[in-house]
């Protein structure tokens, strides 16, 4: 991003001298929250270091918990308070339920177009009705059940083939990863992309999947400063846009060729295609291939990385607290045995293990940052009067881990939440309607696997130091430096009937 910069700054003096085409006219309003002072045309822009969400916890620190910033001629509200944020999505929730638009909505998310990215309106409600109520429901979950637990299964057995005769060095990060996208793409479309035991026919076709995704991934992460200068995208000096555009094509004839297959073949199973199909066939209008599309997307891009990423931060801090994790084991063995592994149908007898997840998701919540909103008319924030058309941030990390709420708010501690209703407090899954539905599913699957994972595994570190957890960079934040442990099999895996 510096070199672009460079050119950045170049236009800047260009434009100044030149300000006869390019009026410096930003509009005045009355009462925002303060900020730091903005150059004309870019605003604030040139100040947006990464990590993002310390960058804002620095200006928090200076400007108060809402501050202004303008990207460009955008206002941007960042809202670093527990009860600000609260009040954002009880009291003005529908007045925020819109997104803004950016370029990679256009080119990802079907002109945005998505239940993440459309605008609030019956376009989005009906979204939100068919994902609630057709693909993500408690009922759809369950008949996945045996996808997910055969998929974290493999996972275990992956690791016991490594570590069976006594401690070996692993690196989970891809584990991770391989297990999250196997779930999901099995639930939606019955097929596994990653890992050694694909089907012959599929190779070919997994390779073109985990092309996509590897490119989706780093173009969605992409600081795109012309979504903020109109100008900029006149000259697209990065190729972003022709990058999407040609990823946008090469991702919609591969999804469209999913559901295809699924509309003309003869499987057994009932993916979350099949199920799209089936109801497209009573009511097209609203089950189009777009919107089965749409929705493939959306759990790819918030189902898949966001897990993974946060069973790495949940090693590794069990790693760096051992009596934390001698607890979780002794909580399993109390109610579980040595002869039978953890299924979904235990979680409710295991608050310790959901407390570890709970105190994950708060210290290192996968999107620090929640999903920007934009505010359709002018309301009042606090003492502050915020415009129509701002964007409005919320700063989940800085609220994980303010001090007035939290008690040691840096430590690792799953005990604060035997506390009742600390659990409201969290903000990763995000609130109000746009909230993620998908909470369940996540939850599910962080809590089986990592119940899994002590159960039929001793855990080292590599050295005595504790883990480094350096942050790394992006829209997803995982670690710096991909985990790499010691594990050992603990016991033959021997599974039986839970429930």
């Amino acid at each position: 991003m510096s070199t672009f910069f460079l050119i950045l700054i170049s236009l800047f003096f260009l434009i100044i001298t030149l300000k006869f085409f390019f009026r410096t006219t930003t509009p005045r309003f009355n009462n925002l929250p303060p900020g730091p002072p903005f150059l004309p045309i870019i605003g604030n822009l040139h100040q947006l270091k990464q990590p993002l969400h310390r960058t804002f916890q620095t200006l928090s620190q200076k400007h108060g918990q809402i501050f202004s910033l303008w990207f460009g001629s955008r206002l941007v509200v960042v809202v670093s308070s527990l009860t600000a944020a609260q009040e954002c999505f009880t009291k003005h929730d529908i007045v925020l339920a819109n997104r803004p638009h950016f370029l990679t909505g256009k080119y990802i998310a079907y002109n945005n177009t998505t239940v993440a990215q459309a605008p609030y309106g019956d376009h989005w409600r009906n979204l939100r009705r068919i994902i609630s109520t057709e693909v993500l429901s408690s009922h759809r979950l369950n008949t996945f059940l045996e996808i997910r637990r055969d998929e974290i299964m493999r996972l275990i057995q992956k690791l016991a083939q490594v570590c069976h005769n006594g401690f070996s060095e692993v690196e989970l990060k891809p584990l991770f990863s391989e297990m999250t996208f196997n779930t999901i793409m099995i639930m939606v479309c019955g097929k596994r992309y990653y890992g050694d035991d694909l089907d012959v026919s599929d190779v070919e076709e997994a390779r073109l999947f985990r092309e996509i995704i590897k490119e989706i991934v780093v173009l969605r992460g992409a600081n795109n400063v012309g979504d903020f200068l109109g100008f900029v995208r006149w000259f697209d000096f990065d190729g972003l846009e022709k990058r999407l555009k040609r990823i946008s094509k090469k991702a919609d004839s591969f999804l469209q060729g999913l559901i295809d297959e699924r509309r003309f073949g003869k499987r057994n199973t009932d993916t979350m295609i099949d199920h799209l199909l089936k109801q497209q066939q009573s009511q097209p209008e609203y089950y189009t291939d777009q919107i089965i599309k749409g929705f493939i997307v959306v759990m790819l891009l918030a189902g898949t990385d966001t897990s993974s990423l946060t069973l790495e931060w949940t090693m590794a801090n069990l790693l760096n607290n051992p009596n934390i994790l001698k607890k979780a084991k002794d909580e399993l063995e109390t109610h579980m045995g040595q002869d039978y592994l953890i299924d979904e149908h235990n979680i409710s007898k295991l608050p310790y293990l959901q407390s570890i997840v709970h105190e994950t998701l708060r210290l290192h919540p996968a999107a620090p940052l929640l999903l920007p909103h934009l505010s359709s008319e002018e309301f009042t924030l606090k003492e502050y009067i915020i415009p129509q058309n701002t964007i409005v941030m919320v700063n989940a990390w800085v609220i994980h881990r303010d001090p007035n709420l939290w008690t040691d708010p840096t430590c690792f501690k799953p005990e604060r939440f035997e506390k009742k209703g600390e659990t409201n407090k969290l903000l990763s899954f995000g609130m109000g309607r746009r909230a993620c539905p998908g909470t369940n599913l996540a939850q599910r699957t962080m809590i089986i696997t990592l119940g899994l994972l002590i159960q039929c595994f001793e855990w080292e570190r590599i050295s005595k130091e504790k883990i480094d957890m350096a942050e790394g960079k992006g829209i997803t934040v995982g670690k710096k430096n991909s985990l790499k442990v010691m594990c050992k099999l603990r016991h033959p895996l021997k599974i039986k009937d839970t429930s």
